[in-house]
């Protein structure tokens, strides 16, 4: 016998070589027909695979992420054995889950899919999906793999093979479909009850501009229809508030060929309301202990190899730039925190200084490809909000408590409220994917694990998702729409300051060497600002309105004392821009609407004779007349309460 442990704590004895799915059974057979995979032990298993020894168990359905991401992997399967019966002779590269469904690389050869073959794709992928065809895991010997795929002429499946070890390939068989995959799946076809087909794609085989293009096929399934249409419609609402559309209708942003793709433009309402951002942060920032630095956009290419980024990131960085000098080269910077450890070490440290804290608004610049641009997004110079915190181990914790107090107030000040803290520690099956010794790992990944346990935070543990120097602890928050963004991190990292020998004398009197916390509430500025649009739909807050107030005079003859009610707002640091143009008051309270001004001031002759004001707020309505001191002090203190 062996002893299962269920999430709640009970435990159950069942025999060895019991299946997940059994378990479920003997807890209900309404849950067994839920159970899309099971969590053994911290992994995700096929729920029909046999459990041999005593084991953690918890039962993954559609309600949980991962039960979610098996069914799409499983969809992903579907799709393909629907594309090989729509297109004879088609090839495969790989089909993973994603966020929302899953795609599937496709070489067609001679055959064109187009977007009017969506619907014969969907009906045949509910066809086979009905026949309820079971996912079978088999093994195969790496010789007996080679020998399959060299019949099929599978050129890709062939390369994906020298890549893996005799005795750890799997292969998964559903109706006429087989493929090589590690798994996991759903226990049969018959759980998708909707799917679509999104869109298609170019990408390059391996990701590799020299490669043949292949042909992404983008889809996603769901067990109801219901909540198929509830998916369309909620890409429809996020189409509206696209950042992009929003961006150039707010003449926020702009993006021009000539300057370069993924180079934005900042035009003045937009570089006005990131210069908000920017004093939000910098003043509380101020009030938290931080050191204002600022470093330069280009660095020498020692720098970041004695970091380890150019390592890490030369691939994904610009070619680097030679000087006359013979031997001499520089990056654009790809990161900021070396810098700033040369910074700290710039002079001696004691351990009365720390800890010490830098911060700067810093570009960095990163060479994506084309195809992975899109809006402000992803971009190739963008600007973070980082700093870098230099502390003893002692002071790790704290430091790390405060952050996550600064990370705190600014989704309170934005309304992000609805969001989990994503514990990012290393993939132990790939430890070449890292720097630094085990050692200061473990001390990093027990400290960040810690603190968010201390702070109450609801946090979920992903493996493999950590920086290549250290432990995450990322926000993940979801938008107005129910959009999973990560904003703000927080990284603990003991292997820059060896890297970069920093040290202070301790109390001691020897030398030690600190430790170094990096963060980012925002993320990046451009990325921040896109996810901040399609949140609040451009519909900003009050505080951060490029333009809080329109004033809308009811025609040419109250422009004089429009201009009077401008500059009185404007002593109380109010922005009020006047609407002079000579349309009726109904076009330009709908325009002024369409711009997302926050506030709307009609004058006309009653307001201009007894020196008031009539306020419309934005989506609601009238809001009644007052005066101007009146409406000042209405403004300030709707302020004041978003900030405090």
């Amino acid at each position: 016998m062996i002893n299962i442990t269920l999430p709640d704590g009970s435990t159950r004895q069942v025999e060895s070589g019991t299946s997940a799915l059994d378990v479920a059974m003997s807890i209900s057979e309404g849950l067994a027909r839920n159970v899309l995979a099971a969590e053994v032990n911290g992994e995700v298993w096929d729920p029909q695979r046999q459990i041999t020894a005593d084991a953690t168990l918890k039962l993954l359905t559609w309600k949980d992420d991962k039960g979610k991401n098996t069914m799409w992997h499983s969809s992903a399967h579907l799709l393909a054995e629907a594309l090989e019966a729509l297109f004879p002779g088609v090839k495969f590269w790989v089909g993973p889950p994603i966020e929302n469904g899953f795609y599937y690389d496709v070489d067609f050869g001679d055959q064109v899919i187009t977007d009017k073959d969506f619907s014969a794709i969907e009906s045949k992928m509910i066809e086979l999906a009905k026949q309820k065809n079971p996912f079978v895991r088999s093994e195969m010997t790496k010789s007996d793999a080679i020998a399959y795929f060299t019949e099929k002429d599978d050129e890709y499946k062939l390369d994906l093979l020298e890549g893996l070890e005799d005795g750890s390939i799997t292969f998964y068989s559903q109706g006429n479909f087989t493929d090589l995959c590690r798994g996991p799946h759903m226990p049969h076809t018959g759980f998708v009850k909707a799917a679509k087909v999104m869109s298609i794609a170019g990408a390059y085989w391996k990701g590799d501009e020299k490669n043949k293009q292949l042909t992404r096929v983008y889809g996603i399934t769901f067990p109801k229809k219901q909540e198929l249409n509830a998916y369309l419609e909620l890409l429809e609402q996020a189409k509206a508030r696209d950042h992009r559309k929003l961006g150039k209708e707010m003449d926020l942003f702009h993006f021009s060929e000539k300057v370069g793709q993924g180079l934005p433009l900042w035009l003045p309402k937009g570089a006005d309301l990131r210069m908000r951002l920017e004093s939000f942060l910098k003043e509380a920032q101020r009030k938290a202990g931080y050191e204002s630095v600022i470093t330069p956009h280009i660095g020498n290419k020692e720098l970041y190899m004695t970091s380890g980024h150019y390592v890490k990131y030369g691939e994904d960085s610009f070619q680097p730039i030679n000087t006359p000098a013979e031997g001499e080269e520089y990056l654009l910077k790809p990161m900021n925190c070396p810098h700033h450890c040369e910074i700290f070490k710039a002079r001696p440290r004691s351990y009365r200084d720390l800890p010490v804290r830098f911060a700067e608004f810093g570009t960095v610049y990163r060479y994506e490809q084309s195809g992975e641009l899109h809006g402000l997004t992803r971009v190739r110079g963008f600007t973070q909000d980082d700093a870098h915190i230099f502390c003893t181990v002692d002071q790790v914790k704290e430091e790390v408590d405060k952050v996550i107090d600064l990370v705190l107030y600014i989704f309170r000040t934005l309304k992000f409220e609805d969001f989990i803290a994503q514990v990012s520690l290393r993939d132990p099956e790939n430890p070449d994917k890292y720097i630094g010794k085990d050692e200061n790992w473990d001390k990093a990944e027990q400290a960040i694990q810690e603190v968010a346990n201390e702070k109450g935070l609801g946090t979920v543990v992903e493996l493999g998702e950590a920086a290549f120097y250290g432990p995450k602890l990322d926000f993940m928050v979801r938008d107005a729409i129910g959009r999973k963004w990560q904003l703000g991190t927080v990284q603990i990292d003991y292997n820059l300051p060896e890297r970069f020998e920093l040290e202070y004398v301790g109390a001691d009197n020897t030398k030690h060497r600190p430790v170094m916390i990096h963060r980012a509430p925002f993320g990046s500025m451009e990325r921040f600002v896109a996810i901040l649009i399609e949140h609040c739909a451009g519909k900003f807050p009050l505080w951060l309105a490029p333009e809080q107030v329109k004033i809308l005079p009811i025609s040419d003859r109250f422009n004089e004392y429009a201009e009077s009610v401008s500059k009185v707002l404007e002593n109380h640091d109010i922005r009020a821009l006047v609407d002079k143009r000579s349309e009726k008051v109904g076009k330009k309270i709908r325009d002024a609407e369409l711009e997302k001004i926050p506030y709307m001031l009609i004058l006309g002759e009653n307001e201009a004779k007894e020196g008031t004001v009539s306020v419309r707020k934005q989506g609601e309505g009238d809001v009644g007349g007052m005066s101007i001191e009146a409406f000042a002090g209405l403004i300030k203190t709707e302020i004041a309460e978003m900030l405090k």
